[in-house]
């Protein structure tokens, strides 16, 4: 896979000529060929110019912090706990973690010895759980004691099981668990050298996209180096992350956008990475007020939420200087609310997808910034091509007509683990991967998301986008939340159905919101059912679960 990419960014000129775009930024050197710790510590290690005694990860449950320097050493001495218990390169270990400094750093010791990094949500079920661990050959995972029970049947085929203890409790080796403190007290000079090649298997997420069952996406050493240079390398980088920054991290960090974008971005700079255990409004402001926080990482339902609550007066909120959405697109509405709440702060969005990394980042991030437009995700990625296709002929679109996005660069995945079927209908035999996103490129090569392939809504042949629809209801002043959905109809095929949130007191009726939306859009993307529900389902990195909706139709 990786040969084909390579082969087909020779060939650019002779198979797609018209409509590729790149970024506004010129390419950079990528030294794509180191393993990912290596190239994310390098600024720490011989002539770099980096402070190994500066802050590196900070706990704030526990106030814990550890140096630049702290986290190497404690990396290598996992690693070396692992190899003593029989992780060697290529073998799979599951982290069943939530947000602290132990994920990072198992993250970081299993990459370094050369093994392969699968993460889950630890709110996952039991045969949730059992499935990926399966699915990846996991013969390890390193969770805490309050999880265990779900891993009996894992524990009886083999798979080690390591137990973080936690403050007010020691895990007992009768649980059969494998104390995570025996692994930081291991030698460092027992590790033998890794050996890692760049297209080495660095991790395994799993992703279903918003259809489907989840697929193992197979993340090379090369392709995560890539993702993050191309981020924050070069005299100009695209995210200008400083040493002098403190992120905040209430994402969730076993979603790849947060331990990749987010994570290993902060340390190739030398920032300072804040972890919360989990995402309260009110926890977050007072972090950001006792810290000094300087960037936030947003999704989309907590850009929402800081719009809505009145709360966000009562803190200082003034060392914020960037505000970052990912994970899913925001459309231009909420953008300029966050605007008017934080003034003083970069705002802007960054658009990707687990098989591609990165695909656009806003240049309002630049250490030389752009000025961009509200709605806009950013344009290509550096060091990366991008076109978009007509979904139904393939043809090569020119600005401002929408098509599917399609990305091409070494920063794409190697493919889905065994599904090779899957991995073709992905990336194409000319390497470049389709997305699934509906979307266009306007003059000024700023990239905006109509919606997902998957997801228009066919109404008598018109394709309608819920995404519209969604922004239009989330701005009614008594819409907490909102999701459409088709439904199916004999007539049209396809006809727009909402869901919808109500704010706290609230008495609107159906017919309320579909007069409120309908006079604003023609009539094939007028609303034709309004149901009432107390949650909009999403996942953890705040994707709208739209196949749950559907499910209940």
């Amino acid at each position: 896979m990786a040969f084909r990419q390579q082969e087909a960014l020779s060939l650019t000129k002779k198979t797609d000529q018209d409509f590729i775009f790149r970024s506004k930024l010129p390419d950079i050197s990528i030294p794509n060929h180191l393993p990912l710790t290596q190239y994310v510590f390098q600024k720490f290690s011989g002539g770099g110019d980096g402070d190994s005694t500066t802050t590196c990860l900070i706990d704030s449950a526990t106030g814990r912090t550890f140096t630049y320097a702290d986290v190497q050493i404690t990396l290598q001495r996992i690693a070396a706990g692992l190899h003593r218990l029989g992780i060697r390169h290529g073998d799979t270990v599951m982290l069943l973690l939530p947000n602290s400094p132990e994920f990072a750093l198992s993250f970081l010791a299993v990459v370094h010895l050369g093994a392969v990094s699968t993460s889950a949500n630890p709110l996952f079920t039991q045969t949730e759980i059992a499935k990926q661990a399966k699915a990846s050959a996991a013969k390890m995972i390193i969770t805490k004691s309050c999880y265990v029970h779900k891993l009996t049947n894992l524990r009886q085929l083999g798979v080690v099981i390591v137990c973080v203890d936690d403050r007010n409790d020691v895990v007992s080796l009768a649980d059969g668990c494998v104390r995570f403190t025996d692994l930081t007290q291991a030698d460092e000079a027992e590790l033998p050298k890794p050996e890692i090649s760049p297209e080495d298997t660095v991790s395994i997420p799993y992703y279903s996209g918003t259809t489907g069952l989840p697929k193992g996406v197979m993340i090379s050493h090369k392709g995560l180096v890539t993702s993050i240079a191309q981020k924050v390398d070069g005299e100009n980088p695209n995210l200008n992350f400083t040493r002098d920054d403190v992120i905040i991290c209430f994402l969730p960090m076993f979603h790849t956008f947060t331990h990749s974008s987010l994570m290993l971005s902060a340390m190739r700079t030398g920032a300072a990475f804040l972890i919360l255990p989990r995402f309260e409004l009110n926890l977050v402001m007072k972090m950001v007020q006792k810290y000094k926080v300087t960037v936030v990482p947003m999704a989309p339902p907590v850009v929402l939420a800081f719009v809505k609550s009145p709360e966000t007066e009562k803190y200082d909120l003034s060392s914020v200087r960037m505000m970052l959405s990912g994970s899913a697109t925001l459309k231009k509405e909420l953008e300029d609310a966050v605007r008017l709440k934080l003034p003083n702060a970069i705002f802007g969005q960054s658009y990707g997808m687990t098989e591609a990394g990165t695909v656009a980042n806003s240049l309002a991030f630049a250490k030389h910034p752009f000025k961009t437009k509200s709605g806009s995700c950013g344009t290509v990625i550096r060091n990366a091509e991008m076109k978009v296709v007509d979904t139904i002929t393939g043809a090569s679109l020119p600005r401002n007509k929408s098509g599917e996005i399609c990305i091409r660069g070494h920063q794409l995945m190697k493919g889905y683990l065994n599904d090779p079927e899957a991995t073709a209908r992905t990336i194409d035999k000319y390497g470049w991967l389709h997305t699934g996103d509906i979307g266009f490129v306007d003059d000024d090569d700023e990239i905006f998301i109509v919606d997902r392939l998957k997801e228009l809504i066919k109404f008598k042949g018109y394709q309608v986008a819920p995404a519209e629809l969604e922004a239009l209801l989330i701005f009614h002043p008594y819409i907490e939340d909102a999701a459409v959905v088709p439904m199916k109809d004999e007539v049209a095929d396809e006809v727009p159905v909402a869901f919808v949130v109500r704010s706290k007191g609230s008495q609107l009726t159906e017919d309320d919101i579909k007069n409120y939306v309908n006079k604003q859009v023609v009539h094939y993307k007028r609303i034709k059912m309004v149901f009432f529900v107390k949650a909009i389902p999403k996942s953890a990195s705040g994707k709208l679960l739209r196949k749950v909706l559907r499910a209940k139709l």
